[in-house]
This record gives C-alpha cells, sequence and structure tokens, in this order.
C-alpha cells in the first residue's frame, strides 16, 4: 500500500498538534507550586506559559476568523494586570487552565476544519498594513509561536527537576555522571574561549 500525501492543511495541523502536545507535556506530574514558580527574571512560569497560549490561540484561530469561543479572559481585559495572561493566580487552578487550554485546541481545530487555507481574517492587534491575513498565514504564526513556547518550557522543566527533551530521541540518553561530565566540558570550553 502506498504512502498518502497529507493535504497542506494536514501538513500544518500536524505540526500545530505536535507543538501544542509538548508543551501540555512539560506539566505533568508537577505540583501547584513547581508549575506556577517563576523562573526567570521576567518572571516566566510554565502554567502561565499554557495560559497565554490558550489565550492566544483562542484569539487567532477564533476572533481573527469571525468564531469567538464564547469564553470570557478576564485578564485580556482593558482593566487587566500587566501580563495577566502569563501567570496564574491563586485562585485559578491548573485543572482550570489545562481544560481552557484543551478547549482552546478543540476551538482552533474546529475553525481550521471548516476554513479553506485560502479564508481570510482580521487580526486587529496587528500594524496597520498587516491586519489582514489567511488561516495558512496564522496556521504557521500560531505553530512557530507555541513551538517558541514549547522551548521555553522545555529549558523550565529540565530547571525544575532535569527532566529534558520530549522522548523523540533528539536528546542523548545520557546518564547523570554523563551529563555533569558533558556540562564540564562545555564549561571548560567557554573558560578557554574566554582567554
Amino acid at each position: 500500500m502506498a504512502d498518502t500525501v497529507p493535504t497542506p492543511k494536514q501538513t500544518l495541523q500536524h505540526y500545530l498538534r505536535v507543538q501544542r502536545d509538548q508543551l501540555l507535556a512539560k506539566l505533568d506530574g508537577l505540583g501547584e507550586r513547581d508549575l506556577r514558580w517563576p523562573m526567570t527574571p521576567t518572571g516566566t512560569n510554565l502554567l502561565g506559559i499554557v495560559k497565554h497560549v490558550a489565550s492566544v490561540q483562542l484569539g487567532y484561530l477564533g476572533d481573527v476568523f469571525g468564531r469567538p469561543s464564547g469564553r470570557d479572559l478576564p485578564w485580556l481585559g482593558p482593566d487587566a494586570e500587566l501580563n495577566a495572561d502569563m501567570w496564574a493566580t491563586a485562585d485559578e487552578t491548573s485543572a482550570e487552565i489545562i481544560e481552557l487550554y484543551k478547549f482552546s485546541c478543540e476551538h482552533a481545530d474546529a475553525t481550521v476544519a471548516v476554513l479553506e487555507l485560502d479564508a481570510t481574517g482580521w487580526v486587529p492587534w496587528w500594524f496597520e498594513g498587516r491586519r489582514t491575513v489567511t488561516l495558512h498565514q496564522i496556521l504557521v504564526h500560531l505553530t512557530i509561536d507555541i513551538a517558541r513556547h514549547a522551548g521555553h518550557a522545555d529549558i523550565l522543566r529540565e530547571l525544575i527537576d532535569e527532566s529534558a527533551g520530549n522522548g523523540d530521541g533528539n536528546l542523548a540518553e545520557l546518564s547523570p555522571e554523563d551529563w555533569l561530565a558533558y556540562r564540564g566540558r562545555l564549561e571548560a570550553a567557554a573558560e578557554q574561549a574566554a582567554g
């Protein structure tokens, strides 16, 4: 039996789904504190990334194409606190954020299912002259954005509990001792290069 060649839309959806799944997997097994803990000077945290991606996805593959989700996202409102979409308050449970994320994926997939790649939408928050977009353009934009955030999440998770990668064979399987030796080589090279 010959392989079937996916359509361009199926290809774009496949890569979008892979990135979504990899991002969400970074939350597995962590408690509320670790999910929310700011790991960088700018406050980047795992649950905040998931909340942000859920919100962005509802905007780009919902509102932009005239398909609002009906979900209230007060953290995006005009009176919202700065960066309120990038962290979860103590009253917002991780279960609620994860449910919103899954809902945003379903809503986005439904939008993609009913539109052709050349369907047009309008992005009011983009610069004048760039606001009219196609579904194809938004799928590429969103996939790149989610991949970037999945990369952030991968690094944050490694900083939290030293788990890294996504099981696809792109990260060598080394013992903790071998990773320590490898890191030592990198540090020595950096010191030597610095003179």
